[in-house]
């Protein structure tokens, strides 16, 4: 086996270094071929690319797109079109519309590339009529091709949305050249007289469209971005044609139109630019000959050295304000240890706020969520026997007062007292009913008795009367503050199933009543009972 701890020989050590500087001679000259090879091959490229440059005077772009006068720089619209700061509305969402927009200035280049953003919007399936680009040698006024005239000179991308001819081929975006004599077949879409198209929905995109149509060297490109990516570099080739020839100095459009159906045609962005081929670049009178090119370059490096002795001049007069060019302050431009710790503290410090803010936030919901279950449970309990139900107002939307618990407790508390009291009154007609029949037994034995007792009959006749007296004005005392008790509380206590104070008192009345009644007819017995003897 092969020992780690075994030490190398000579030999293969030097085998082995030799076959590191191989490799890394060879890594090196493949690298420095590659870049040889980028070096040589990036002016052919370059010089096939053409320049672009920007033409404020052929575009606009919102925000800040009008002016105060409701004007757009080097633009003009109308018929239908509406101007706002964001966008233009060639037309809106209404029946028979017809809008435009166009340059003010005509196209001085032979090449360009135009970037036209829009959005075409419908409530319906199926939108019209559709949305126009133009570049015609003249600008026209409003017409039946998609808000143009007919009969143009130049070419239209139509982003056609109503299936006239019924082939289900719609919405469909196509080219179509015109020198001034051919009428837009609407029937068929202009199919037959299309120089190319494509295939597209677009209406009702999540992002807006773009349409890029470059024409460079007589061939004329077309690039569609279809709306669903916010990517603004995903275009799909729609069409490419050669040998076109397209009149010089025309002006840019935007026309649209709706028919039966309409949708909402803004455009919010329309960018030009001009194509220069790298030929073109090179001007012969920019051209700087070999001794300017030297004089130049000697008196760069002539302030380049007054630039450095004043430097040194500097720091030696001025010491202390002098200062290193790699002196950099490592505090100023990088965070330390301990800023770092503070940092992340101050972040879980924030988190934890989050978490407990939320938390009581859900504990409000909860105690919110109880509270409204408490009174609904209030609401709906079972009326009390002999209380009639609570009739809610029906039709209306304003929820009624319901029942606290602290009600219902103090509502309790009184029945409960009430019942107490009910009870001691009860014990007390007991005890009144007790001594009444205790006073007919004694009343029964005093009969056989000798006629000197009749003294002690009569005493003992009056003192049950103060007796039954004093009872029946504590029995009244105490249904009076009964009454009170449960007229001053604000809660309704409901029925009692007992006896009222009207029958009661009737019942009371009817004791009292028999026992006067037994006392007088006992006292009559004894006074026959002495004339007797």
């Amino acid at each position: 086996m092969f020992n780690r701890n075994t030490t190398p020989s000579p030999t293969t050590a030097t085998a082995m270094c030799s076959c590191r500087h191989t490799l890394h001679t060879l890594m090196f000259l493949i690298s420095l071929t590659l870049i040889v090879v980028v070096w040589s091959t990036a002016p052919m490229v370059s010089a096939s690319v053409p320049r672009l440059r920007f033409e404020y005077k052929l575009s606009f772009k919102g925000p800040h797109l009008i002016q105060k006068d409701k004007s757009i720089p080097f633009w003009e619209y109308g018929g239908d079109a509406i101007a706002g700061d964001e966008n233009i509305r060639v037309t809106t969402s209404l029946k028979s519309k017809k809008g435009w927009v166009w340059t003010k200035n005509p196209v001085p280049h032979d090449n360009w590339v135009i970037e036209v953003t829009f959005r075409v919007t419908g409530r319906g399936r199926v939108g019209a009529d559709g949305l126009a680009i133009w570049y015609t040698l003249d600008k026209a006024v409003e017409g039946p091709v998609f808000g143009n005239m007919d009969k143009w000179n130049g070419m239209g991308l139509f982003f056609d949305s109503f299936d006239n001819d019924g082939q289900r081929n719609n919405p469909y975006i196509l080219v179509m050249l015109n020198n001034g004599t051919r009428e837009y077949d609407h029937m068929n879409d202009g199919h037959d007289q299309q120089l190319g198209g494509c295939l597209r929905d677009f209406r009702n995109k999540p992002f807006p469209l773009k349409a890029r149509v470059e024409y460079y060297k007589n061939s004329l490109t077309v690039f569609i971005h279809n709306g669903m990516s916010s990517n603004q570099n995903e275009y799909e080739l729609c069409l490419r044609a050669e040998g076109i020839h397209l009149p010089k100095n025309g002006f840019f459009g935007v026309t649209a139109a709706t028919g039966g159906l309409a949708d909402d045609h803004d455009v919010m962005a329309f960018l030009t630019h001009s194509m220069h081929a790298p030929a073109d670049q090179m001007d012969t009178g920019t051209k700087v000959s070999e001794d300017e090119k030297k004089k130049l370059d000697e008196e760069f490096k002539e302030y380049y050295k007054k630039l450095e002795q004043a430097k040194e001049d500097f720091k030696k007069e001025n010491p202390d304000k002098a200062k290193d060019e790699y002196d950099i302050d490592v505090d100023k431009w990088f965070e330390s240890q301990g800023e770092r710790e503070l940092k992340q503290i101050f972040e879980g410090q924030n988190s934890i706020y989050g978490t407990l803010r939320e938390l009581n936030k859900r504990l409000d919901e909860l105690s919110g969520r109880q509270e409204l279950i408490l009174s609904k449970v209030t609401s709906i309990q079972a009326p009390v026997a002999g209380q009639p139900p609570i009739q809610h107002a029906q039709g209306t939307g304003i929820p009624m007062d319901t029942i606290r618990r602290h009600e219902v407790d103090m509502v309790i508390n009184n029945q409960n007292d009430f019942r107490a009291q009910m009870k001691d009154i009860r014990q007390l007609i007991g005890l009144i009913k007790e001594k009444a029949d205790h006073f007919s037994g004694v009343g029964a034995t005093n009969d056989g008795k000798a006629p000197g007792g009749g003294s002690g009959a009569n005493m003992q006749l009056q003192m049950a009367l103060h007796e039954v007296k004093d009872t029946i004005k504590q029995v009244r005392t105490d249904t009076a503050n009964i009454l009170n008790t449960s007229q001053g509380s604000n809660t309704s206590c409901p029925n009692i199933n007992c006896i009222s104070p009207k029958v009661f008192f009737i019942g009371l009345s009817v004791q009292i009543a028999a026992l006067f009644i037994y006392a007088m007819y006992k006292q009559s017995k004894e006074a026959q009972a002495k004339k007797f003897y």
